[in-house]
C-alpha cells in the first residue's frame, strides 16, 4: 500500500512512501489521531544518505510483521531531519539526556502530546549484543502504555520539565577577546593529533571551521602554530581516503584516525565547508595543493550535486550496487589490485597500487581499498598518473551509482554559494561565479518567493512546506554576502539585510541568545537553541558572522549590537570546548580584526579588487564598483571617488580610515596578503 508519505517533496519520505507501515508525516494530524485512537507515536528520524536507516527501514519497516504490529499499535511518524532541523534537535537533546549518545536513525516514543517517554537511535530485528530487538521494544512500550500510564506520563513529564529547565548559557557578558581566542587555540593544541592531523580520535570528521578559525588567527597574530595545525590537518585530509581521489569532494568523515575509510556518503554541507577552507588555505600560503583541492571540490558540487533548476543537492549515498548487484556500502569508489589490472594493464595497475595504496589484503571490506596518497610509489611521472586518474575515473563511471538526494537546504546552499563565489574569484574561474549565482537566484525565487519568509528545502523546483530555521537565514545571508563581495551587485548585499531583518525580528531573545525557531514558529515541546557547531556552523554562529559582515557593509548600528551579542556565546564556549564552536570563533576573530571594510572604486575584477577579496584580514567584507551608481549599490562606496582618475581602494576598521591607495601592493600589505 501507499501510504501518505508519497505526497511529500522529502526524498527521505518517498523511499519509505511503499512500506506497509502506515506512515505519517509530522502534522497536528497525526497527533490527533494519536489522541482519538488512545495510542502511543512512534517517531523515527533518519536522512536520505543514511547508512543505517536504510538497513532498520529494510529490517524492520519492510517487514509485514512488525508493520502489523506497528499500525495497530502506534501511530507511526516519520520525519527527515533535514526538512525538519528543529523537531530532530529538541528530541536528539532527550535522547541525549537520556541515554548518553544519540544519533540516526532515531526512534522515540511519544504521548500524544509529543511528550517523549522511551528512547533509541537503532534496533535490530533480532536481540543482540544486549540490545533488545526492535519488536521486543515495540511491546514492552505496548505493555508500558497500556498497563502503567501512569508511569508513562510521570515520565514524560519529567523529561520536558527537565529539558525546559535547560536554560542556555548565553554568556552575556561581552565579546570574546584576546584571552578567549588565544584560550581556545590552546585547547585546540592539546586536541590536535600530531601524527594524523585533525582533532581527538576515530571517528574523525574534517574541522573545517575550527581550521577557517586557525587561518584567521593566524592572519591576525602571526600564530605559527596555528597555520601549522590548519596546513597539517588540510594534507592530511586531501592524501587520505576520506578525500574521493578520482572524482574529488569529500566523504562525510573517516571510521579512524588515519583518515583511511571514511564513511562514503557524500554531503553538500561539507563539501562547501571545505572547499572554502582550502580555497582559504591557499590564499594564506599558496599551496598548490591547497589550490587543486578547493577546484576539485568545487567541480565535484558543480558536477555531481547541481540540480536542473541551478540548486545543489542534498548528498550522495554511501551505499551503491556492487559487481554482484548487493547494496552496500562504498562499492562505488574502492578497488582490488584484480580491479586495477582489469582497467589499466599490469604495469599501470602496479604504478596506481602503489601510489593509491590498494593492496591485496586491502584496507576495507573483502579485500577492497579505498584510493588515498600514501607517498610509497616514490617519484612519479605526472603525466601517467594523470592518465591512470583518468582511466579509473572513466572505469567508475559505468558502475551503479550512488543514491543522490535532491532536495535543496537553503543553508547548505548559502554554504555553497559562499564557497563558489569566492573560489571562481580567487582562480579565476568565472563560471563557478556563475554557479553560485544561479543557486542564489534559485532561493531568491522558490524559496523566498511570494512570502517574503525563506522556505527550508525545495524539490524540482518546488518549495517545501516547512519554515527556514536559523540556520537558513545565516548561511543564505552569509551566501549572498559573499556574492556581493565578488560580483559587486548590491542587490545581494539587499537580500541579505532583507533576511538579517528577519532574524533580529524573529529569532532574538533577550541579552542576545538567538532562537532556532521564529518566535511565530510551530511549537514544540521545547524551543530549540544551539550555539554549538558541529557538522555545520550552528544557526547561532552563521547568524552572527553575517550579522557583523552586514553591520561593517553598512554601518548598521542594530545589526552590529546583536552580532555582538549573539557572541557572548563563544565567550563562554570558546575556551572551554573549542572544537565544536570552531565557525564561532572565526567570526570572534572578525571581530577583533574589525572587521575591516574595504571600498574599491574601481572596476569590479580589476587588479584592486582581486587583491582586496585576496586580503587575509579575518572576516574582510570588499565592495567594488565605479561610477555616480556605485554609492548606491553599496554604502561603504558614498563619497569614495577614485583619486585622480585611478582605481583607488579604502581601508577602514574601528571607525578609522587609513589614506586612500592606487597602489595594489600597498593595499595587499593592508589587508595581510602576500
Amino acid at each position: 500500500m501507499a501510504n501518505r508519505l508519497a505526497q511529500t517533496t522529502s526524498p527521505y519520505l518517498l523511499q519509505h512512501a511503499d512500506n506497509p507501515v502506515d506512515w505519517w508525516p509530522w502534522s497536528p494530524e497525526a497527533f490527533e489521531e494519536a489522541r482519538k485512537r488512545d495510542v502511543p507515536v512512534l517517531l523515527s528520524v533518519g536522512y536520505a544518505s543514511c547508512h543505517w536507516c536504510h538497513v532498520m527501514a529494510h529490517e524492520s519497516f519492510e517487514d509485514e510483521t512488525v508493520a502489523a504490529y506497528l499500525n495497530v499499535h502506534f501511530v507511526p511518524v516519520k520525519v527527515d531531519r533535514e526538512e525538519r532541523p528543529d523537531v530532530d534537535a529538541v528530541y536528539m537533546e532527550a535522547v541525549q539526556a537520556a541515554t548518553g549518545h544519540g544519533g540516526w536513525p532515531m526512534t522515540v516514543f511519544l504521548t500524544a502530546d509529543a511528550e517523549p517517554f522511551y528512547f533509541g537511535t537503532y534496533f535490530p530485528p533480532e536481540a543482540r549484543h544486549g540490545s533488545p530487538s526492535f519488536q521486543q521494544v515495540l511491546e514492552g512500550v505496548v505493555a508500558a502504555w497500556t498497563d502503567r500510564r501512569e508511569e508513562v506520563a510521570e515520565v514524560a513529564g519529567r523529561i520536558v520539565a527537565d529539558l525546559a529547565g535547560r536554560s542556555l548559557v548565553h554568556g552575556g557578558d561581552g565579546v570574546p577577546g584576546e584571552q578567549e581566542t588565544a584560550q581556545a587555540l590552546l585547547g585546540l593544541t592539546r586536541e590536535y593529533d600530531e601524527q594524523h592531523g585533525g582533532f581527538g580520535g576515530a571517528p574523525k570528521f574534517p574541522p573545517s571551521m575550527a581550521v577557517e578559525f586557525l587561518l584567521r588567527h593566524y592572519a591576525r597574530t602571526g600564530s605559527e602554530g596555528a597555520l601549522q595545525m590548519a596546513t597539517d590537518t588540510c594534507s592530511a585530509m586531501a592524501r587520505g581516503g576520506i578525500y574521493d581521489q578520482l572524482g574529488g569532494g569529500f566523504a562525510r568523515y573517516s571510521v579512524d584516525r588515519e583518515w583511511v575509510v571514511p564513511h562514503f556518503e557524500k554531503m553538500l554541507y561539507d563539501n562547501a565547508l571545505l572547499c572554502r577552507v582550502y580555497a582559504h588555505l591557499w590564499r594564506t600560503t599558496g599551496s598548490d595543493e591547497a589550490r587543486r583541492i578547493a577546484l576539485e571540490t568545487a567541480d565535484f558540487m558543480v558536477r555531481e550535486l547541481r540540480t536542473a533548476e541551478g540548486g545543489f543537492a542534498s548528498a550522495l549515498d554511501a551505499d551503491s550496487e556492487d559487481a554482484g548487484g548487493r547494496h552496500v556500502e562504498g562499492a562505488f569508489y574502492v578497488w582490488t589490485p584484480a580491479q586495477l589490472r582489469e582497467v589499466l594493464g599490469e604495469d599501470d595497475a602496479a604504478l596506481a597500487a602503489a601510489y593509491f595504496g590498494v593492496t591485496e589484503a586491502g584496507t576495507f571490506e573483502e579485500g577492497s581499498s579505498v584510493l588515498r596518497l600514501t607517498g610509497d610509489a616514490g617519484p612519479v611521472d605526472a603525466a601517467r598518473v594523470a592518465d591512470v586518474r583518468a582511466r579509473l575515473l572513466a572505469a567508475r563511471a559505468e558502475r551503479p551509482r550512488p543514491g543522490r538526494d535532491d532536495k535543496v537546504v537553503a543553508a547548505w546552499n548559502g554554504l555553497a554559494i559562499a564557497a563558489l563565489a569566492e573560489t571562481g574569484a580567487y582562480f579565476d574561474r568565472p563560471d563557478l561565479v556563475e554557479r553560485a549565482t544561479e543557486a542564489a537566484d534559485l532561493l531568491v525565487r522558490v524559496h523566498l518567493g511570494e512570502v517574503a519568509r525563506l522556505t527550508r528545502t525545495s524539490k524540482d523546483g518546488r518549495a517545501g512546506d516547512n519554515a527556514g530555521v536559523l540556520e537558513d537565514y545565516g548561511d543564505v545571508a552569509e551566501g549572498f554576502l559573499a556574492l556581493a563581495a565578488v560580483t559587486g551587485e548590491g542587490a545581494w548585499l539587499e537580500f541579505a539585510g532583507f533576511l538579517l531583518d528577519i532574524v533580529l525580528e524573529q529569532f532574538t531573545g533577550e541579552g542576545g541568545q538567538l532562537y532556532d525557531t521564529a518566535h511565530d514558529a510551530e511549537r514544540l515541546i521545547r524551543r530549540p537553541q544551539d550555539p554549538t557547531d558541529s557538522a555545520t556552523p550552528s544557526g547561532w554562529t552563521a547568524a552572527a558572522g553575517a550579522l557583523l559582515s552586514y553591520a561593517a557593509y553598512t554601518g548598521s548600528e542594530a545589526h552590529r549590537t546583536a552580532a555582538e551579542g549573539a557572541l557572548g556565546v563563544v565567550k563562554a564556549l570558546g575556551p572551554r570546548v573549542p572544537r565544536f564552536v570552531g565557525w564561532g570563533l572565526a567570526v570572534a576573530e572578525a571581530l577583533l580584526d574589525g572587521p575591516r571594510e574595504v571600498a574599491v572604486a574601481g572596476p569590479v575584477g580589476g587588479e584592486l579588487h582581486r587583491t582586496a577579496l585576496l586580503g587575509r584580514a579575518p572576516g574582510a567584507v570588499v565592495a567594488a564598483g565605479e561610477g555616480p551608481g556605485a554609492g548606491a549599490e553599496f554604502p561603504l562606496l558614498v563619497d569614495r571617488p577614485p583619486v585622480g582618475g585611478e582605481p583607488t581602494a579604502y581601508v577602514c576598521r574601528h571607525f578609522v580610515c587609513d589614506a586612500p591607495t592606487t597602489d595594489a601592493a600597498d593595499l595587499a600589505v593592508k589587508l595581510g596578503g602576500r
